[in-house]
């Protein structure tokens, strides 16, 4: 089963995203470790998390203590100003800081931002071609863990943004 939402911004332009629900977490799931759960997702076995239709990113690689993400910005993300919103940003940081802790837990483990440190270095435009955020784990201890992140561009190499987290480890 699968939802689909679409939204028209203006008479000639609209944006459809696709996404599976979220799935039951059932024995199996459970006894997945973080790592492999991100692997299956990265391999299509697990819908990949909803967040990443809506603003059009995707998980690219996944290892111990490793995640990167790449994302397309473009029209759909643009705030006011005319540049791309930093939410969009935050929420690359976020999601391969998140991800790079979740690599490193233990079957039944799970993770909760507590807090996120985002540095904007220079404007996204609409069309600036694709960004890879990669996170790394830090440190992963029984109730804390830390990972920072980097945000630069596919083409141009140039740093966009970086970040930090921590995060509540919650075991069962």
């Amino acid at each position: 089963m699968s939802t689909h939402e679409t939204i028209t911004a203006a008479p000639d332009r609209t944006r459809t995203h696709t996404w599976q629900p979220r799935p039951e977490p059932t024995p199996e799931l459970l006894g997945m470790t973080g790592l492999e759960i991100l692997r299956a997702a990265q391999k299509g076995m697990l819908p990949a998390s909803s967040i990443m239709s809506t603003l059009g990113f995707r998980l690219a690689e996944v290892g111990e203590g490793f995640a990167a993400f790449e994302g397309d910005p473009g029209d759909h993300l643009l705030n006011p100003m005319g540049t791309v919103h930093g939410g969009f940003l935050a929420t690359l940081l976020d999601s391969a800081l998140g991800s790079a802790v979740m690599t490193r837990l233990p079957a039944g483990t799970a993770y909760t931002t507590v807090q996120l440190g985002v540095h904007m270095i220079r404007p996204v435009l609409s069309d600036t071609p694709t960004l890879r955020c990669e996170g790394t784990a830090l440190h992963v201890g029984r109730t804390t863990a830390t990972a920072e992140a980097r945000i630069v561009g596919t083409r141009d190499g140039k740093l966009y943004a970086h970040g930090t987290t921590t995060c509540a480890v919650l075991r069962p």
